[in-house]
């Protein structure tokens, strides 16, 4: 029978002469001081990964503080590589926080802002309202000039709360189309 001899252990890493050139790979601790060097490749990656400066300089800067949170050890030749990566989880992960929040529209009347109503004085007002049929008329004053409820109006003018409403809205229409034909006018 042979007698396999077994294998001779490497030597434990503590007892190996390093080289020169391993010296500069050998990882170590990640320096704040060198970061300043990486930041324009960082920052044409995450303006790749965003398609927006303002927001490849905030991937930056939070890539940087994800870095510098805690020490790192990188090796001098793979410090834009482990840049690189961190950049790129980082963006995934405001993605992915991003595609869990619900979409937000802005309405319209955000984006029109405040329209600045037409002037139109007391009088050209209650000659709008006194040109209305008289059934819209006594509507329009009883609710919106004299300020009662549509309860209190239906009441008054002896309809249902139902009509009353119906007649206050052509009234008011009336109203609008009067002033908005008299200020064309002028």
């Amino acid at each position: 029978m042979t007698q396999i001899a077994p294998c001779p252990r490497p030597p434990p890493l503590s007892n190996q002469v390093s080289t020169g050139s391993r010296e500069e790979s050998a990882p170590g601790l990640l320096d704040p001081a060198r970061l300043p060097d990486h930041i324009d490749r960082l920052y044409r990656a995450a303006y790749a990964l965003s398609g927006s400066r303002h927001d490849a300089e905030d991937l930056v800067q939070e890539t940087f503080a994800q870095v510098l949170k805690r020490p790192r050890f990188v090796t001098a030749d793979h410090e834009l590589g482990y840049l690189l990566r961190a950049l790129r989880n980082t963006h995934y992960s405001r993605h992915r926080t991003a595609s869990r929040r619900p979409v937000t529209v802005t309405l319209a009347d955000d984006i029109a802002g405040p329209v600045a109503a037409p002037a139109f004085d007391a009088r050209e007002i209650m000659q709008a309202v006194a040109s209305a049929p008289a059934v819209f008329r006594d509507a329009v004053i009883a609710v919106d000039i004299v300020g009662m409820s549509y309860r209190e109006a239906a009441r008054a003018l002896r309809t249902r709360e139902a009509t009353l409403t119906t007649r206050l809205h052509r009234g008011r229409q009336h109203v609008a189309r009067v002033l908005t034909d008299h200020g064309a006018a002028d």
